[in-house]
């Protein structure tokens, strides 16, 4: 792989990869008004589109081809970010679908059910995890009726392309509400450092294309409230996301990030790569009400169904006696694990397990390995690893 300049790029990456002032020489360019002929304007660097225009002025299929091509470039290669004011037009189908959301809010919390959240302190905001599943069951027709967005379905297209898959995750802001630390996104955005220093430079330039990010406004959101702060140019530094968790890189967000107000029905949608964070909400009355959108690509599955919890309970006996009687190494045990577990913690019931303490619950893989560290009997991890999949139902 080569970078910008006709160098070799590095395979690796690390702190000793990350340059502040490369990054920072990176976020100098600007978004042309004449890239973005769609727009109805340009707002620190964001292109931002009028959707009730769109939907009455474009009515060909080559017409909207040549408007998300706009979206993919600003995503790929342009600020990261598209703003599309009157996404939704009906605001009262956004206010039934809120009150439904907030009915849902409201038992859940009277389970008094203690949910975290990636990048906040816990109580700074309210969640719904699996918004999307939870109000197709409570209401199916306002599912229906909410999610037959033609808008929504375009930029999805226009960056992952046909067979997208919706999950959305409610996120309600209280006055007063502090502000995320900045951060990238699902996939890549929830490992730690050296986790993340295990994939090659290709496979962090993969993560982003897999995803796109979004937020359907449910809520006017003035600047004081706190809407997402963006860095726009942010997703295209390759090792951005080792650098997020850097110091620097988190105080040059701060000084650079931009925040655009958004009205309620207006939708936002960006590359996963790029620095975000939800911003402090100042005020004393406005609950920021965000439906926050993650779309995944269709690629991101394997060709066979393979029963890995099947396999562990095989492999997870016998290989903790071959340990105990010193037959195998530590290097091949943890090669056996890697074989024979699940070692991607997603998809999740975040209800269940939820992200109090990090970022992402553990795999099969994770358990696996304390279990063999810890000599855990074959019952217990059999108990653990039983449980650990139940918890993988939406409900």
């Amino acid at each position: 792989m080569l970078d910008k300049t006709g160098n070799q790029a590095p395979v690796w990456i690390d702190e000793t990869t990350c340059s502040i002032d490369d990054f920072k020489r990176h976020l100098e360019q600007k978004t042309e008004a004449a890239d973005y002929p769609a727009a109805e304007e340009i707002v620190f660097n964001i292109p931002v589109y009028n959707g009730k225009t769109l939907l009455q002025s474009t009515a060909s299929e080559t017409g909207w081809r040549a408007v998300m091509a706009e979206w993919n470039r600003s995503f790929a290669t342009g600020p990261g970010i598209i703003v599309i004011r009157k996404g939704y037009t009906d605001l009262a189908l956004i206010d039934e679908v809120t009150g439904v959301l907030n009915r849902i809010m409201q038992d859940e919390q009277q389970l008094k059910a203690g949910k975290g959240d990636h990048f906040a302190a816990a109580g700074a905001n309210t969640r719904i995890w699996n918004a999307h599943e939870k109000l197709c069951v409570e209401e199916t027709e306002l599912f229906i009726r909410y999610n037959a967005n033609e808008l929504l379905r375009r930029a999805s297209e226009a960056w992952l392309g046909p067979r997208y898959q919706i999950t959305c995750q409610v996120n309600v802001v209280h006055p007063g509400g502090k502000a995320q630390v900045a951060h990238r996104d699902y996939h890549m955005g929830f490992q730690d450092a050296a986790l993340l220093q295990g994939y090659p430079a290709p496979q962090h330039a993969l993560s982003p294309l897999l995803t796109l990010q979004g937020a359907i406004a449910h809520s006017d959101m003035p600047v004081i409230s706190g809407p997402t702060k963006l860095l726009p140019f942010s997703q295209s530094y390759l090792p951005g996301y080792q650098a997020v968790l850097l110091p620097e890189f988190r105080d040059c967000f701060e000084e650079r990030n931009v925040q655009v107000p958004l009205e309620k029905g207006d939708l936002l949608f960006f590359n996963p790569a790029t620095f975000h964070a939800a911003g402090d909400n100042k005020t004393r009355d406005v609950e920021r009400f965000a439906n926050l959108l993650q779309i995944g690509s269709a690629y991101g599955r394997s060709i066979e169904i393979v029963d890995r919890l099947r396999m562990s309970l095989a492999v997870y006996p016998v290989l903790a006696e071959l340990q105990a009687a010193g037959r195998l190494d530590a290097r091949s045990i943890d090669t056996v694990v890697a074989a024979t577990a699940e070692g991607y913690p997603f998809p999740a019931n975040l209800d269940i397990d939820s992200p109090l303490s990090g970022m992402a619950p553990p795999s099969q893989q994770d358990l696996m390995r304390t279990a063999l560290k810890e000599g855990w009997t074959a019952g217990d991890f059999a108990s653990e690893i039983e449980a650990q999949a139940a918890r993988k139902r939406s409900h």
